[in-house]
């Protein structure tokens, strides 16, 4: 499910678009599914995906990248920076 690679961790996200708050709503299958209050139009859900994981796992947005999915519910994201330690400590503990 994470992937770690040239100091990159990537893995798979389900988005679930219009939710009440943003958050971690646990892992389904291979992928983190979040739970995010924007719609999906206009990339607000996709800058609000990239917002959330940077504070979630303390790194600045500019780490934080959307790989592929860009108008899917269903994405691989790149985070620079970062082990897949850290990663599964912040967002699968959830």
């Amino acid at each position: 499910m994470l992937n770690e690679s040239n100091g990159a961790v990537t893995f798979s996200v389900k988005v679930v678009p219009r939710a009440s708050k943003n958050q971690i709503a646990g892992v389904e299958g291979d992928a983190i599914k979040v739970r995010l209050n924007a719609p999906p139009v206009e990339g607000k859900a996709n800058d609000t995906l990239i917002a959330f994981l940077a504070d979630a796992l303390d790194v600045r947005r500019a780490q934080v990248e959307i790989v592929t999915g860009h108008t899917s519910r269903r994405k691989v994201v790149r985070v620079r920076g970062v082990s897949v330690q850290k990663v599964e400590r912040k967002l699968m503990q959830k």
